[in-house]
């Protein structure tokens, strides 16, 4: 099962929040008495050496106010007392008693003039303490711990004083220019208060502990909520769905990482549908590199075929000359001879229309668009076909007189006339007449119709009539010269003007034509 990262995310800073306060627990139960003590110790030492220097700055400092004051607010900074004993007093009595430098009383007299009283063993010192400090001196004391020796300087104690139930920490040694000195610091019962907070700290940490996991839950909530939308956004990306997009308005990280995603989604988006766009192409390119291919093999079968005939016409008639077939015939020679010539004018002819045709479906026949007038070319080229009309009997009917100016290629449109009068002519039948007509059309275009008597042409073979090599009477197509090229180059032409063209049928005959844009200029 998945595990979510809002949960790991509580668990690992609840642990770590646990931790901490553990830790602080223990350094609490165990290190805090061993470090108070010990920064108590370095208390003591930094006052001691304070307190060595001024004592040892002249031969009677502590008769100078300014040492006074000195040591007063040295007392007073580092909350201890200080004490500089400069020699044991014994009474008649054999009572023992300490001579003070400092502390000392200071007085002040009507005129203002500063004095100083050192005090007896009677005066601010009581009674205990001095037998303490005597004791710490000279006998040492049973209910005390030496903390640290600086051998020839002081000592450091931790002193138990049962009558007012209270620790201190204690210096006792002697100062540079041989005086006594004692110095006193309370010291807390701090292993109580150690444990008493350790208590307090379990407490509230484990109340803290609680509280930090609520609002883990929350916060670690507010954090993955925007992480799972990403995700899901993600996922759908991964499935091609684009349509999704982060909508928070965060500023942190992750507000960065949904914009991050939202332009990442829209690349690939675009990335993949020019994909689709070139796979589509190239799909297409392949198609068309097949049509080419399967066209290539159809125009070699075909081209083939069509040139099996007359060679073999041409090889069967030169092999008769060869062989002195009719030695004394002229007539039979010359036979042999045109239909020779015949047959290699028709060969001839096939290839130019192919060359033409090649031309114009590949492009290597730029277009040579001008201005000029349609009725006369017609005009021209049914004139040229007159005679071929005429040995076929055909009459071509061409009324046209007012001109009709058009943009085309002109030698292209020539060739698109002379196909159709052509085949006009050579199917024409019963009244065998070529009736050559125009008509103005609404889209600024002028259809150019050519219609010859006849027989219609099956609707089967409508669509067919345009490809290459195609023939609807094979016979009368061969009889002519034809070899089903023409149209083909007709069909090359107009799609390459981008104009319409076709064929209808009608009730005496059949009508082609072909439209171009008028030039009304």
């Amino acid at each position: 099962m998945r595990k979510s990262i809002r949960i790991k995310l509580t668990v690992i800073v609840s642990l770590l929040l646990a931790a901490m306060i553990v830790l602080s627990w223990l350094a609490n139960r165990f290190l805090l008495v061993d470090y108070y003590q010990n920064r108590k110790v370095k208390l003591l030492n930094e006052t001691y050496s304070s307190v060595n220097e001024l004592a040892t700055a002249s031969e009677d400092a502590f008769s100078d106010s300014e040492t006074i004051n000195k040591i007063e607010r040295l007392e007073a900074g580092d909350n201890v007392n200080v004490y500089v004993i400069s020699e044991i007093k014994v009474d008649l009595l054999g009572r023992t008693g300490l001579y003070y430098v400092y502390p000392i009383q200071v007085n002040m007299n009507e005129s203002g003039e500063i004095s100083f009283v050192r005090n007896d063993k009677y005066k601010r010192i009581t009674a205990a303490l001095q037998r303490y400090i005597f004791g710490a001196f000279f006998r040492g004391e049973s209910n005390t711990t030496l903390l640290e020796t600086v051998e020839g300087s002081y000592d450091v104690y931790k002193f138990y004083d049962a009558e007012v139930d209270s620790f201190y920490i204690d210096l006792v040694g002697y100062l540079d220019n041989d005086y006594l000195v004692f110095i006193r610091s309370s010291f807390e019962n701090i292993e109580e208060s150690a444990r008493i907070a350790s208590s307090f700290l379990a407490i509230v940490g484990s109340a803290i502990i609680i509280i930090g996991l609520l609002a883990m839950i929350f916060i670690s909530r507010s954090v993955t909520k925007p992480i799972l939308e990403l995700a899901d956004i993600s996922d759908k990306m991964a499935s091609l769905d684009f349509d999704t997009k982060y909508s928070g308005k965060r500023k942190d990280e992750l507000g960065r990482l949904g914009k991050s995603i939202n332009t990442l989604s829209d690349k690939l988006e675009n990335t993949i549908t020019e994909l689709k766009t070139a796979n589509i192409e190239l799909e297409r390119d392949i198609a068309h590199k097949i049509e080419i291919d399967e066209m290539r093999k159809e125009f070699l079968s075909n081209v083939s075929h069509e040139l099996k005939t007359p060679i073999a016409l041409i090889q069967g008639y030169a092999e008769g000359l060869q062989d002195n077939i009719n030695d004394d015939d002229v007539e039979s020679r010359n036979f042999y001879c045109d239909v020779i010539i015949d047959e290699s004018r028709k060969m001839n002819n096939m290839v130019k229309k192919l060359l033409s045709l090649n031309e114009i479906e590949f492009g290597s026949n730029k277009l040579d668009l001008e201005r000029f007038d349609i009725v006369e070319l017609v005009r021209t080229v049914a004139s040229s076909m007159d005679l071929i009309a005429k040995t076929a009997e055909v009459n071509i009917v061409f009324n046209e007189h007012e001109p009709v100016y058009v943009w085309a290629d002109e030698s292209m449109i020539e060739e698109v006339v002379t196909n159709y009068l052509s085949n006009a002519i050579h199917y024409a039948q019963g009244q065998k007449f070529v009736d050559i007509s125009f008509k103005e059309k609404d889209d600024n275009k002028v259809r150019i119709s050519v219609f010859n008597t006849g027989s219609n042409i099956a609707e089967a073979d409508i669509e067919n009539i345009w490809v290459k090599f195609y023939k609807v009477d094979k016979a009368r197509t061969r009889e002519y010269g034809g070899n089903g090229i023409g149209l083909s180059i007709v069909k090359a032409i107009m799609e390459q003007h981008n104009e319409k063209y076709g064929v209808e049928n009608h009730l005496a005959g059949v009508e082609f034509w072909f439209e171009l844009s008028k030039n009304d200029v």
